[in-house]
C-alpha cells in the first residue's frame, strides 16, 4: 500500500492505520514507512513513527540520520541521536558522520568534541569517513589546529579527507597553508580532483595573484577538469578578482552549455570591474537562451542598474516582480541601494516601506547609507533612531553609517558617543576602526585621532593613509615623515593613495629631494603610469620651484586629463611666467582638452593686457561657466586692474547678489581704483538688501576709511564693527591697528592693541610699523623686544617695520644689530626691501660710503628705488663721488629715466663741478632722454 501513497495526507492516513493495528512494531514495514515519509518530504511523520517503535533498531536509526540530514534538519538530528544515546540504542560508523555533520552544519564544536570522545572510546576513531568527517567539522568551526591533528593520525587519508582540509585552511583565510598542504598531498601522489580545484581557486583569488591562478588552471586542465560546470565559475571569478575580465570571459565564451551559476558569475564579475553595459548583455543574453534567473543573478545585476541609461535599472525591477522575488529582502536592498545611487529617494523610501515589519538590519542599513549618499546625514541618524525604537540591535555596519553621517554633520558629540556605544557594545573592525578615525580627522581632532590609531591592532593601508591624509591638511609634516617611517618598518606598502597624500607635503625647494624619491619610488612600483599621480607629481615639481622637470613630465604623459593642464598652469603661475601660462592655454584649446573653471582661474591674473581678458571672459560665456562666483570674482578683480570699472559693474549688476564673495570683490575693485566712497555705497546697498557682511567686508571697508580718511567714517565703521561684534576678531583688530596708524591716530591704536588678549605675528608688525611711520623708532623697538619675550619669533615683515622705525629715527647702532640678528638668531635671508631698509639709514645718517658697499655686496640686482633712495641720500650730504658711482648703475639699469640724470646733475652743480653737470645733461640728449615737465591743478568751484 505504502508505494500507492502519491501525497503526504494519504501517507498520514496510512500511518494512523499501521499504527492503529500494531504493524508499527513490524520492522520491514517500518523501514517502507520513513522512507516513503522522507520521500514525500514528511519528516516530521517520520519523526513521530520512529517516537512510537519501543525498541527501535540500529538499522532504523542510521535510516532517520540520513533522513534528516539530506532534510537539513540537523537540530532535530541532535535532539534524536541523544534520546537514543539515552536509551541504549547504540551506533556504528555509518551513524556518526551524519551526526557529526550535523555539529558542523550548527557550528556546535563542544558537541561535536563530545561525540569525538565517543567515537575514541567505540574504537571507531581509525574509520576513513568518521574521520574525514572529523577534519571537516573542526574545520569548519574555526579549529583548524584540531583538524590538522585529526588528518595527521589518518593512517591512509584519500583524496576526499584531503580537500576537506584544504577547503577548511581556505574557508578559514589561511592561503598560504592551503598551498603547503596541497604541495605535500602532490608529493603523496594523490590525483586532484573538482573539489580540490574549488578549494584553490578561492584562494588565488584572495592572493590577488594572476601567476598563481594561471598556474592552477592550467593543472585543471591538464587534469581534464577545465570546462567542469562547477569550476567555471570559480576561475571567472579569480579573473575578474584581478581584473582580468577578458580571460574570463574567453572560458564563459568556451563553455557550450552553462547553468545559472555560470551566467552568475560573469554578470558578477563585469559588474565588480564597473562594466555595466558588459553585464547587462550578458543578463540579456541570458534571458534569451531560456535560462531563468534567480535571486543570485538579480543581486549580482542590480547594482550596475545605477550606472546604465535608459532606465535600464527599472527593467530589471520590472524582472524581479516577474520573477516573483520582489519580496526577498536581498533583492529589495540591492534595488534600495540602486535607486538611491540614481537619486530617486522616494522610489528607495517606497520599496523600504514595502519591506513587512518585521525589517532585517540589511535592509535599514542599506536606507541609512541611501540617505548619506544623497546628502541627507539628518535622516540618516533619524532612521537609525528608528530601526533602533523597533528592537533591532545595530551592527558594526549600522554604526559606520552612522559615524559617516556625523561626519558629513561635523557633528562632534554625537559621534564619539556612537563611538563609546561601539566599545560598550564590542563592535570593532577594521572598517569600523577606519570610520571613526576618519570622523576624527575630517572634525579636526587629530590628537585624538592618533591615539585612536595607535590604539588600532589591525591597521590597513586605508588606516595608515586617512592619518597621512589628515596630517598632510593640518600642516603636521614632521609627523607626516614619522609615520611613512613607521609605514616602512611595519612593511606596510605604499599604494597610489599614500603617494597622492604626502606629495603636497614637498612644497618648497628644501623638498625636492624628497619628492623626487616618492616619484622614484612610483616608477619602481608601477604606479607612475596614473593620470592622477603623475598630475601630484606635477604640481610637487612646480611647487618646488623644478619647473623645467615638471614640463617634462608633462610632455611625457600620453593621456592628459584637464586636471594635469590645471597643474602646470599653476605651477607656471605661481612663479609669475605670464607668458608661458598664456601660450598653454592656447595648446590646450588646440588639443581639444576643454579649460574648465579651474582653468580660466588660472589664466585670468596672468593677463597682459584688456584683450586678453575680453577673450578668456568671451570663452567663459560661450562654454556656461560664467555663473559661477569663483570665476565671476576673479574676473570683476582682473578687469579692475586694468581700470576698467565699467565691465566690474556690469557683471556685478548681472551676477547673484546673495552671493557675499561677489561684494566684496566689488569692493575691493572701487578700493584698487581709488574710490573708497563707492565701497561704503556698496556697504550701504548690500545692507538695504538684508545681506549680511563678512570679515572680508570689513576688513575692505577699514581700507577703504584709511583712503579717505574721513575720523567721522572712521568712528561710523567702528560702530558697526562693535555693534556686529567683529571686533573680537583677530584679523579685524589687525586691521583697525594699521588704519588708525595710517590715518594718524596713533594713540588709538595703541589702545587697541593694548586691550588684545591674543596677538599674533601680524598684531604686532602692523603696531611697529605703525611707530616706525610716526617717526617714533624707540617706541618701535621697545615693542620688538616685548614680542620676543612673550614668545612670538618675528618673520621676514616685522623686520621690515623694525628697520624702517629705525631709519626714521636715525638709530644706525640698533638698525645695524637687528639686521645682522636676521640670519644670526632666526635664518631669514634678507629680502630686497631690507637691504633698501638699510641703505635708506645709512644713506639718511651720512654712512654713505658704507651704504654703498652693501649694495655692492647684494646677492641680487639692486632695484631702481634702492639705487634712487641712496642718490638721494648722496644729494642731501654732497657726496658727489659716491653719487657718480651709483648714478652710473642706474643709468645701466634704466637709461631712460630721465629722474636719475636730473638728480646726478644737481648734485655736481651743488658741488660746484659745472663741467660734470653739464656733461650728464648733454648724456641726456644723446640718449634721447627728456625730463618730464610739471603740473599743477587746482579745484574751481563753478
Amino acid at each position: 500500500m505504502l508505494h500507492l501513497c502519491g501525497s503526504t495526507n494519504q501517507l498520514k492516513q496510512l500511518t494512523s492505520q499501521i499504527v492503529i493495528h500494531g504493524v508499527v512494531e513490524d520492522g520491514l514495514h517500518v523501514v517502507q514507512l520513513i522512507r516513503a515519509c522522507f520521500q514525500l518530504g514528511a519528516p516530521e511523520l517520520a519523526l513521530n513513527v520512529f517516537s512510537s517503535i519501543e525498541k527501535p533498531s540500529l538499522f532504523l536509526l542510521n535510516l532517520m540520520v540520513k533522513g534528516l540530514s539530506d532534510h537539513g534538519l540537523h537540530c532535530n538530528l541532535l535532539r534524536l541521536y541523544k534520546n537514543c544515546v539515552e536509551s541504549g540504542i547504540g551506533s556504528d560508523n555509518y551513524t556518526y558522520p551524519f551526526v557529526i555533520k550535523g555539529c558542523t552544519s550548527l557550528c556546535a564544536v563542544r558537541t561535536g568534541e563530545e561525540i569525538h570522545c565517543v567515537v575514541v572510546k567505540a574504537n571507531f576513531e581509525d574509520n576513513l569517513v568518521v574521520q574525514t568527517a572529523l577534519v571537516d567539522m573542526y574545520a569548519k568551526c574555526g579549529r583548524m589546529r584540531a583538524s590538522q591533528k585529526v588528518f595527521d593520525r589518518m593512517p591512509d587519508p584519500d583524496m576526499v579527507s584531503c580537500n576537506a582540509l584544504l577547503y577548511g585552511y581556505s574557508f578559514n583565510g589561511l592561503d598560504q597553508e592551503v598551498f603547503e598542504a596541497f604541495r605535500q598531498f602532490r608529493m603523496m601522489w594523490f590525483a586532484p580532483n573538482i573539489s580540490t580545484f574549488v578549494s584553490l581557486i578561492p584562494v588565488c583569488t584572495n592572493l590577488g595573484s594572476l601567476d598563481l591562478g594561471k598556474s592552477v588552471h592550467c593543472l585543471a586542465i591538464k587534469c581534464g577538469f577545465s570546462l567542469d560546470e562547477s569550476l567555471v565559475p570559480a576561475l571567472i571569478s579569480m579573473y575578474s578578482a584581478v581584473e582580468e575580465v577578458s580571460f574570463a570571459r574567453e572560458l564563459f565564451d568556451l563553455l557550450q552549455e552553462k547553468n545559472v551559476i555560470v551566467w552568475n558569475a560573469m554578470i558578477s564579475a563585469y559588474t565588480q570591474n564597473k562594466q555595466p553595459n558588459k553585464a547587462f548583455e550578458v543578463y540579456r543574453r541570458m534571458i534569451q537562451e531560456g535560462v531563468q534567473p534567480n535571486l543570485v543573478t538579480f543581486v549580482s545585476i542590480i547594482p550596475s542598474g545605477d550606472n546604465l541609461e535608459d532606465r535600464c535599472g527599472e527593467s530589471i525591477h520590472a524582472s524581479v516582480v516577474k520573477c516573483g522575488l520582489e519580496d526577498q529582502s536581498s533583492v529589495v536592498t540591492a534595488l534600495l541601494s540602486m535607486y538611491a545611487k540614481l537619486r530617486d529617494m522616494v522610489t528607495s523610501q517606497f520599496l523600504f516601506d514595502g519591506i513587512p515589519e518585521k525589517k532585517s538590519i540589511l535592509s535599514w542599513n542599506s536606507m541609512m547609507s541611501a540617505y548619506i549618499q544623497n546628502g541627507l546625514p539628518d535622516e540618516s541618524l533619524n532612521r537609525f533612531c528608528k530601526m533602533i525604537s523597533t528592537g533591532i540591535s545595530p551592527d558594526s555596519i549600522s554604526m559606520i553609517n552612522v559615524i559617516s553621517a556625523c561626519t558629513r554633520l561635523k557633528d562632534t558629540q554625537t559621534g564619539m558617543s556612537a563611538h563609546a556605544y561601539c566599545l560598550r557594545n564590542g563592535l570593532t573592525n577594521l572598517n569600523l576602526s577606519n570610520t571613526l578615525l576618519t570622523f576624527y580627522c575630517e572634525c579636526d581632532k587629530l590628537s585624538t585621532a592618533i591615539d585612536l590609531f595607535s590604539m588600532m591592532r589591525i591597521r590597513n593601508v586605508v588606516s595608515w593613509n586617512t592619518l597621512i591624509s589628515s596630517c598632510v591638511h593640518h600642516g603636521n609634516i614632521n609627523f607626516v615623515t614619522e609615520l611613512l617611517h613607521q609605514m616602512q618598518y611595519e612593511n606596510v606598502r605604499f599604494d597610489l593613495v599614500t603617494m597622492i597624500s604626502i606629495l603636497p607635503c614637498y612644497f618648497e625647494r628644501d623638498g625636492l629631494l624628497e619628492g623626487m624619491a616618492v616619484h622614484g619610488h612610483s616608477i619602481k612600483t608601477g604606479f607612475n603610469t596614473d593620470v592622477s599621480l603623475t598630475n601630484a607629481l606635477i604640481s610637487m615639481y612646480a611647487n618646488c620651484g623644478d619647473l623645467y622637470d615638471c614640463r617634462v613630465l608633462f610632455e611625457g604623459m600620453q593621456v592628459r586629463s584637464v586636471v594635469s593642464w590645471n597643474a602646470i598652469l599653476s605651477g607656471y603661475r605661481n612663479y609669475n611666467l605670464n607668458q608661458e601660462v598664456m601660450v598653454l592655454f592656447h595648446q590646450m584649446i588646440e588639443e581639444d582638452q576643454r579649460p574648465n573653471s579651474v582653468t580660466l582661474l588660472n589664466t585670468l591674473p596672468m593677463c597682459c593686457s584688456e584683450l586678453q581678458v575680453k577673450t578668456i571672459h568671451a570663452y567663459a560665456i560661450r562654454q556656461g561657466d560664467l555663473s559661477e562666483p569663483p570665476l565671476l570674482t576673479s574676473l570683476i578683480c582682473t578687469y579692475a586692474n586694468f581700470e576698467n570699472l565699467h565691465l566690474c559693474q556690469l557683471l556685478f549688476e548681472k551676477a547673484d547678489k546673495r552671493n557675499v564673495i561677489l561684494w566684496n570683490a566689488m569692493m575691493s575693485a572701487h578700493l584698487r581704483n581709488q574710490n573708497a566712497e563707492h565701497v561704503v555705497a556698496l556697504l550701504r546697498e548690500m545692507l538695504l538688501l538684508d545681506q549680511e557682511p563678512d570679515h572680508v567686508t570689513i576688513v575692505t571697508l577699514i581700507l577703504a576709511c584709511v583712503q579717505v580718511n574721513s575720523f567721522s567714517l572712521i568712528q561710523s565703521i567702528m560702530a558697526y564693527i562693535i555693534c556686529k561684534g567683529f571686533e573680537k576678531d583677530i584679523l579685524i583688530r589687525n586691521a583697525l591697528i594699521d588704519m588708525y596708524t595710517r590715518c594718524g591716530y596713533i594713540s588709538i591704536a595703541r589702545k587697541i592693541f593694548d586691550g588684545m588678549i591674543s596677538k599674533d605675528i601680524v598684531s604686532w608688525s602692523v603696531m611697529i610699523n605703525g611707530f616706525a611711520i610716526h617717526g617714533d623708532g624707540k617706541i618701535a623697538l621697545e615693542l620688538f623686544s616685548q614680542m620676543k619675550c612673550s614668545g612670538v619669533e618675528p618673520d621676514d615683515v616685522t623686520f621690515i617695520s623694525v628697520l624702517t622705525a629705525c631709519s626714521h629715527s636715525g638709530l644706525v647702532e640698533e638698525g645695524r644689530a637687528v639686521f645682522n640678528s636676521m640670519t644670526e638668531e632666526y635664518g631669514i635671508k634678507p629680502r630686497m626691501e631690507h637691504y633698501a631698509c638699510m641703505v635708506d639709514l645709512l644713506g639718511r645718517t651720512g654712512h654713505l660710503s658704507e651704504a654703498y658697499e652693501l649694495i655692492k655686496g647684494l646677492p641680487f640686482k639692486p632695484s631702481e628705488s634702492l639705487l634712487e633712495s641712496a642718490l638721494g641720500a648722496c644729494r642731501i650730504h654732497g657726496n658727489f663721488e659716491i653719487a657718480e658711482k651709483i648714478g652710473s648703475l642706474l643709468f645701466d639699469q634704466d637709461p631712460k629715466n630721465s629722474g636719475s640724470y636730473v638728480m646726478l646733475s644737481n648734485i655736481y652743480a651743488a658741488a660746484g663741478r659745472w663741467t660734470d653737470a653739464i656733461k650728464v645733461r648733454s648724456n641726456m640728449d644723446d640718449r634721447e632722454v627728456r625730463k618730464l615737465l610739471g603740473f599743477s591743478t587746482i579745484e574751481v568751484d563753478a
